[in-house]
């Protein structure tokens, strides 16, 4: 086929074209519409709905506002697509017969379980629930990544912390192209009991887990019938679980025999359940019932008696409603979730590990941002400490210079080694600071930080394998977490080294490379200091430890003829090298 933009003409060959277009929206409706990402259990639209939320501050305690403004924020800000997709995603979070947790707390019309749809979003109000808000805790720790949005004007987060599995609690539908997901909801202690379970024992079989979690637990309630059919579903990723109406006989006062149904199968229309009976019993297909009413409300939950007649057997009316209605009903599960950005069928324990080291990047990110926080703070506090010492030589500097506030922080850092953070907070400093009780509150905040800073390090699960490695101590080990966070996030050492800036010069022009014996300096500047601070120390320690690999590095270095601070500089990269590998394989310092 020939394809003209009135400057090339381009020949394509049609199978080929259509082949790669169909592929590509294949993937744009699965990725970005259809399926549920297996960490936080929620489709794109869902997680852009309790973002929005999020952003207009519309917390459980907060006043209810107009869904026609949330959906209208929605596709301004992050879904440029339809407002009834975003509308009808928003009302079933809503749907306490549709979520098991709902994540969004309606005020209004929202739909009922008879089929009523819902009001227009003019007329609705909704905010976030409880449960929402844990969907979103500690999002702006940096605890997970951010993109750009359709404009390329605001972030969106890619996936929420998610401090729930909220996959397999509020389970999920969708359908794709090639491929539909049908996901059931979950019992939420159940989950997290089998949560717990995989991380005390990640060789854990499914027969542990079950013992946790016993089955689906469906927000309209009703029966499972037999568990071969949940455990192939968790053992497989697919099964067809018979579900059925709870349903009680009880004998009337005059003796006619009454079946109460209380629960219904997931996802069963009540109105059309009903009608279909009395469709049975005018075509004579069903025969002994005399009477069907609905006494359902939400006050009193569901409550549907079908009264028989005198001479009806309950039982075989009963059965005969099972085989022609839907008070037994087929879900048709299939565990299909995105797993980095692609579809796979999953196992129970697959879905639970995933969640697991979600939620462990979660803890990691959040406790390194926490760390960078503190350290930044001590770094000022440090700063101020030191100022007070010599605040009428520094205000006598502040005095002499004529060109303002920028004249004088140049001046302070030159003059009394201070950095730039350090000299901004002295500038801003106020003269009433300068009284006993409030130096003694610097002094306090500036100790609480400190052992707060290894507090939080500890929550890091790479501190002890750290903190193991000999002459480097607990406050040098908070401090290089503080700097490097996940060190395994990078895929080899060298990256790491060269993020410290711990690598080599290298200049080329041209087809010309050289490389020089300096190292770079371009990375993180704290870090080499950090690194260069634990090689002084291992080097000083080195006749109580002579075996150490470090101390032998530098007797090596100092043989060569390389000086102090040259031979300290390649023990820094030597002991980045040594902690990234420990780090990489769990392995604590040891010492042959």
């Amino acid at each position: 086929m020939l394809y003209n933009d009135n400057t090339n003409m381009i020949d394509t060959e049609i199978v080929s074209e259509m082949r790669n277009s169909m592929l590509s929206y294949a993937m744009s409706v699965i990725v970005s519409r259809a399926l549920p990402d297996v960490r936080d259990g929620l489709k794109p639209v869902h997680r852009r709905i309790l973002y929005t939320l999020h952003e207009n501050g519309l917390t459980p305690e907060k006043a209810y506002r107009k869904c026609a403004d949330t959906v209208g924020a929605v596709l301004g800000r992050y879904h440029p697509h339809g407002d009834a997709s975003v509308y009808d995603a928003l009302v079933r979070l809503a749907q306490d017969f549709s979520m098991r947790y709902m994540l969004v707390d309606g005020h209004g019309n929202f739909g009922s379980v008879d089929g009523d749809p819902p009001a227009a979003y003019r007329y609705t109000e909704s905010r976030m629930s409880k449960m929402a808000l844990e969907m979103l805790t500690d999002i702006e720790k940096n605890t997970v990544d951010f993109v750009s949005n359709y404009d390329d004007r605001l972030k969106e987060p890619t996936v929420l912390p998610s401090r729930f599995p909220n996959l397999l609690v509020n389970g999920s539908q969708g359908i794709a192209v090639g491929m539909a997901t049908n996901i059931p909801p979950h019992n939420l202690g159940e989950v997290c009991a089998a949560i717990s379970c995989l991380i005390d024992n990640p060789e854990a079989e499914l027969e542990d887990l079950m013992e946790h979690i016993q089955g689906p637990d469906f927000p309209t309630g009703g029966i499972i019938m037999g568990r071969s059919a949940i455990r192939a579903a968790y053992a497989t990723g697919r099964a067809k679980i018979i579900v059925r109406a709870k349903c009680d006989i009880i004998e009337g006062k005059n003796g006619k025999f009454k079946i109460i149904i209380t629960e219904i199968p997931y996802m069963v229309n009540k109105a059309r359940l009903i009608e279909s009976i009395a469709d049975l019993v005018k075509d004579k297909r069903v025969e002994g019932i005399d009477d069907i009413n609905d006494y359902s409300s939400d006050k009193t939950g569901m409550h549907i008696e079908i009264e028989l007649k005198r001479d009806a057997n309950p039982q075989v009316v009963l059965n005969k409603l099972y085989s022609f209605t839907q008070l037994q009903s087929t879900c048709g599960t299939i565990l299909l979730a995105l797993v980095n950005g692609e579809p796979k069928i999953l196992t129970l324990k697959e879905i639970l590990q995933h969640y697991i080291d979600h939620q462990c990047d979660v803890i990691v990110r959040r406790t390194q941002y926490d760390l960078k926080k503190a350290q930044d703070r001590a770094h000022i506090l440090e700063g101020l400490a030191k100022a007070i010492d010599i605040v009428d030589d520094i205000i006598a500097t502040i005095r002499a210079c004529k060109g303002g506030q920028a004249e004088a922080k140049a001046a302070i850092m030159e003059k009394f080694d201070f950095d730039e953070l350090q000299a901004a907070a002295i500038i801003a400093f106020k003269l009433g600071q300068l009284a006993g009780l409030e130096i003694l509150k610097i002094t306090n905040e500036l100790n609480e930080l400190k052992e707060k800073m290894i507090k939080t390090a500890k929550e890091s699960p790479y501190f002890d394998i750290i903190n193991s490695f000999y002459g480097i101590g607990e406050v040098l080990t908070t401090e290089l977490l503080g700097e490097l966070g996940d060190i395994t996030r990078f895929d080899n050492h060298r990256q790491l080294i060269a993020f410290c800036g711990l690598d080599p010069t290298i200049i080329q022009s041209g087809k010309s490379i050289n490389v020089h014996g300096t190292i770079s300096k371009r990375g993180n500047k704290y870090a080499r200091w950090i690194l260069f601070n634990i090689s002084q120390m291992v080097v000083k320690l080195g006749h109580q430890c002579p075996n150490h690999p470090v101390y032998n590095y530098y007797l090596t270095k100092k043989a060569e003829g390389k000086h102090y601070y040259e031979s300290l500089t390649a023990c820094s990269t030597k002991i980045l090298r040594m902690l990234y590998t420990m780090c990489k394989n769990n392995t604590t310092f040891k010492i042959n």
